[in-house]
């Protein structure tokens, strides 16, 4: 795929990329909760930026899930939108996983926990290892509490956590002698690679099944959720 747009709108953070050809063009802000009003306006900007339209794209990346419900029913209305008005297939990506290939660097085998704040006393966690130049998941996502995962890690010890989780709950994550990585975040300019690999699997999908990762309760579609998909499809027209 020589044309991608993803971005992810899970956390407090926004962040949105545009892949034409070898070219990347990304836009990072701290604006995810606001995600509702900006995301298509800034979507459209680094478009603009890149020199190509949603038309001209091969498929169009989201962040999933899990993470903050109203950014993942934004990043699921948007990409909703924008691929039905321009006739692309989604590619649905794990949340965490990004965070993952953000940690991962340039590493060519690595293996780490995510915990990510979920708030509410809970922790967003998953396993992922890299090698052979693919992702493996050795624990899915999950909810969990801080002192479920301390037990979980009793058995085995992290070599390396990610996320959050680590900032929000500090020395109550018994993360021992594992290599540190607090400031990843789920960056849409790594989920490129994630979405071509997903792609090349056979992972993507038309917009009715571009749908978010709930590890609560899902509710209602709100207000705001149906004029997101409104003003995505608009744009895509």
């Amino acid at each position: 795929m020589n044309s991608l747009l993803a971005f992810d709108t899970a956390t407090e953070h926004l962040s949105i990329a545009v892949a034409v050809r070898d070219r990347v063009f990304t836009h990072e802000a701290a604006d995810g909760a606001q995600a509702s009003a900006t995301l298509i306006p800034a979507i459209l900007a680094l478009l603009a930026r890149a020199g190509t339209t949603l038309r001209e794209l091969d498929a169009i990346a989201f962040g999933r899930g899990p993470g903050a419900f109203t950014g993942l029913r934004t990043a699921c209305s948007v990409a909703q939108g924008l691929a039905y008005g321009a006739g692309k297939p989604v590619l649905p990506i794990d949340t965490l996983l990004a965070v993952a290939e953000n940690a991962r660097g340039d590493a060519q085998a690595f293996d780490v926990w995510v915990a990510m704040d979920a708030r509410m006393e809970e922790v967003y966690a998953a396993r992922y290892r890299f090698e052979a130049g693919a992702w493996q998941v050795h624990e899915p996502p999950m909810l969990t509490t801080p002192d479920a995962l301390n037990a979980r890690w009793q058995t085995q010890a992290p070599a390396c956590v990610a996320g959050s989780g680590l900032t929000a709950f500090g020395e109550r994550l018994a993360v021992g002698d594992a290599v540190l990585f607090p400031d990843a975040l789920p960056r849409a300019a790594g989920m490129l690679a994630l979405a071509r690999a997903l792609a090349s699997q056979g992972g993507a999908v038309d917009a009715a099944h571009a749908l978010p990762l709930y590890l609560r309760d899902k509710v209602a579609q709100t207000t705001v959720e149906r004029e997101a998909i409104r003003a995505a499809k608009e744009a895509a027209r």
